[in-house]
């Protein structure tokens, strides 16, 4: 399966569920991805989070139907995924600017938001800086993150785990465990490891290539990464606006109609300092990929 049809299927899978819980987990699945990565990406290409896409499609359905239906606000509100009536009015408000009840009293504008569907378009024409690069399995070291897979991963939970680490120091730490020769040279990485089936979260990692020596840091743990080939994105430019802007191209150009796809494997990003505020910042994406 290609990533366009993936990405179609995913969301075709929230719109089959849309009034059940959605298992993020799941969403992910119907795309052949990782929870992070297929979120990450996602909130990248629309500009808005899969779990913020789900709410504007619930809430502009329940206008819909206080608008022209004989419901009542509170059944509304369950319908739509709230426990209570002030919570989906408060949500309800924020997103059509008005009340459920004075809609229910007629004369007032609500807002529609239509469901996503892909669609390629011409485009392109812009240089794309990439190399392919097969690698037996390796072992990182690294301070794991674990998120529920039903919830939704948005940078909420990543940035402030940078920071954490950063200042108890956890990437000093990982500093010396880093190999002379080494796929990712001196970076540490941001990778979104794969899930165990019976766990019921999921685990981004922070860490580096793994030398071999004794463990002596608390919380660290020695990951084995399997054989991949990696689709390798070299970035340069302003953070977060311009790294955002290759994510989008990576998906939208690359993956769409290039012989690569996705695999669902750990994804890396690399980063060779801390010190991201520099307009020409350099740093790599690693995208675990199978020929389609």
């Amino acid at each position: 399966m290609d990533w366009i049809t993936g990405i179609q299927r995913a969301l075709d899978y929230v719109e089959a569920n849309i009034l059940q819980p959605i298992d993020y987990e799941e969403v992910a699945k119907q795309a052949y991805s990782s929870n992070f990565h297929f979120q990450r990406i996602f909130s990248i290409m629309c500009g808005f989070t899969l779990g913020e896409y789900i709410r504007m499609r619930r809430l502009s359905m329940a206008g819909n139907e206080l608008a022209s239906c004989d419901i009542r606000v509170i059944d509304a509100a369950l319908k739509y995924g709230y426990e209570t009536p002030e919570s989906f009015s408060r949500a309800f408000a924020r997103f059509h600017g008005v009340l459920p009840s004075q809609v229910k009293h007629g004369g007032v504008a609500l807002k529609s938001f239509s469901p996503l569907r892909v669609k390629l378009v011409l485009e392109g024409g812009k240089m794309l800086n990439y190399r392919i690069e097969n690698h037996s399995a390796f072992q990182i070291i690294c301070k794991k993150l674990f998120v529920s897979s039903k919830d939704e991963m948005t940078q909420e939970y990543i940035s402030p785990f940078w920071k954490k680490c950063l200042e108890d120091g956890t990437i000093e730490a990982l500093c010396k465990y880093i190999p002379k020769e080494n796929i990712f040279k001196d970076c540490i990485v941001g990778a979104s490891l794969g899930r165990d089936a019976a766990d019921p979260k999921f685990p981004y990692a922070i860490g580096a290539c793994y030398n071999g020596a004794q463990v002596t840091n608390q919380g660290l743990s020695v990951e084995e990464i399997p054989a991949h080939t990696y689709a390798v994105f070299p970035f340069s430019g302003k953070m977060p606006e311009d790294f955002i802007k290759l994510y989008q191209q990576i998906c939208t150009e690359f993956f769409a109609i290039g012989e690569y796809q996705p695999c669902g494997g750990t994804d890396f990003e690399a980063y060779p300092s801390a010190d991201v505020s520099s307009p020409d910042y350099s740093c790599e994406i690693w995208v675990a990929v199978e020929k389609r």
